[in-house]
């Protein structure tokens, strides 16, 4: 019989168990209303580690032809890290385009993005506070150049959940060739409770380790033994009242287990036509690594996945020499593949309420650096681009402007935090209002910084 002395045991343990649970259940993935009606359900990331340069890409500057070769300004120079290694003002090898009723100027190196430059925006202004590519990954995915903050994706996950619950409401799809700088940190949950971090996907072999067992069995067998395990998992669970962590670790299992049949789904590209495949480039050597993960990331956003970010093989944008070699093989392996995203996207009917979002941690600098033959470009924070289509984006605009020679945002500058107020806005959220209560003060991703909503961007 039970003494008073275990009575009051067992009480205690119920009431801390019931407020573990209450936690728990407030750190879900269930949907969640938005604060305002949104223009976005979903968001599609192709993170371009490295810093594209702006200037061979997106931002022409002919006048640069004029001042080839002449010394940069103190304050550029100033920006510059290996002073040895610079050169004169470099103008760009590349041609450029005007493409669609717009007639947004494209580089030749972007030919297919042309195809689709009446549905993206691109934004000339952007600019960053740090020059190195650890510390500009920090504050463009988590807002601070700490290595500890939630990433932008778990701060989405975290305030709107997700719409599927057999499939994680935050993927990842990083390269088989090499991880991205900062690795997993760029999609961390940070102090955020854990079940709001990235999801890493493999696009070669098993998608999710673990995640099925290593002699497949059929299908009959399987059932059985999950109904079995179900009812034994509830016998376990009502001998054991009020044990938040081991609900908890029963509702894990039962995902794993609802992602075998979905995930699964949601992955198999053999579903797809022939004509789908050959206009992601999976037929080429060249694009179908990329290709593959764009695809992927449309079937996931089409079964109400939140966010999918997709990364590139290290930093293969970081051009610091080898120019010409460098960009053509990163536009080579990524323009096709994101070109046909944005286009599929629409003829689906998906990219009204799904934002694709292409960019870096920063740009380029207008002068040579290994001047010679070599040549490259350093690291410009100061002045960058990138472009972004759907989710309530005006379609064949851009917005702002660096200086005559690319190298500073000079009108409508957009900061990392004005960027990460207007993804939050599309998505129905308010920046300053999404919050998450550590050590007594209230956190928010923009945190102290001004941040507005770049609304002129916005249809």
């Amino acid at each position: 019989m039970p003494t008073r002395r275990d009575f009051f045991n067992r009480f205690s343990d119920g009431l801390m168990g019931t407020a573990m649970a209450s936690l728990l259940q407030a750190h879900d993935l269930k949907p969640k209303a938005p604060q305002r009606a949104p223009r976005a359900k979903a968001v599609i990331q192709l993170f371009m580690n490295g810093g594209p340069s702006q200037l061979d890409l997106l931002d022409p500057k002919p006048i640069l032809e004029k001042y080839a070769g002449q010394p940069p300004s103190r304050d550029l120079a100033a920006e510059v890290r290996a002073v040895r290694e610079t050169g004169g003002l470099m103008p760009s090898p590349y041609k450029f385009t005007r493409h669609g009723q717009s007639g947004i100027p494209i580089s030749e190196l972007l030919p297919n993005l042309g195809k689709v430059a009446d549905d993206i925006t691109v934004v000339r202004s952007m600019f960053t506070t740090h020059l190195a590519h650890e510390a500009a990954l920090f504050l463009m995915h988590g807002g601070r150049i700490l290595p500890t903050r939630p990433s932008l994706g778990a701060w989405i996950v975290y305030g709107l959940g997700s719409e599927n619950q057999n499939l994680p409401a935050y993927v990842v799809l990083d390269d088989p060739k090499g991880p991205p700088v900062n690795f997993i940190q760029n999609w961390q949950a940070g102090w955020l409770p854990a079940v709001y971090q990235g999801t890493r996907v493999r696009s070669e072999g098993s998608p999710i380790l673990n995640l099925r067992g290593k002699d497949p069995e059929p299908g009959t067998i399987v059932d059985l033994s999950r109904s079995l395990l179900h009812r034994m998992d509830a016998a376990h669970r009502d001998r054991h009242p009020g044990n938040a962590e081991l609900e908890a670790r029963i509702a894990n299992y039962e995902l794993a287990a609802r992602m075998q049949i979905e995930a699964s789904d949601a992955l198999d590209l053999s579903k797809e036509s022939d004509t789908t495949k050959e206009a992601y480039g999976l037929n080429d050597e060249k694009t179908a690594s990329y290709g593959k993960r764009c695809l992927m990331a449309r079937r996931l956003v089409e079964r109400g996945v939140r966010l999918v970010q997709i990364y590139i093989e290290g930093q293969i944008w970081d051009n610091h020499n080898k120019l010409r070699t460098g960009l053509e093989y990163a536009c080579g392996k990524t323009d096709k593949p994101a070109a046909a995203l944005v286009a599929d996207l629409k003829q689906r009917g998906l990219l009204d309420d799904t934002l694709v979002i292409w960019g870096g941690e920063f740009g380029r600098l207008p002068i040579a650096q290994d001047p010679g033959p070599n040549a490259g470009r350093d690291h410009g924070p100061s002045g960058f681009s990138i472009w972004m289509a759907g989710g309530g984006v005006k379609g064949g605009s851009i917005y702002g402007a660096t200086d005559e020679i690319g190298y500073r945002a000079a009108e409508n500058p957009v900061s990392v935090h004005d960027f990460h107020a207007t993804v939050l806005h599309l998505l129905g959220m308010d920046h300053r209002k999404l919050t998450f209560q550590r050590e007594g003060r209230d956190e928010r991703i923009t945190d102290e910084f001004p941040a507005r909503v770049v609304s002129e961007v916005l249809t």
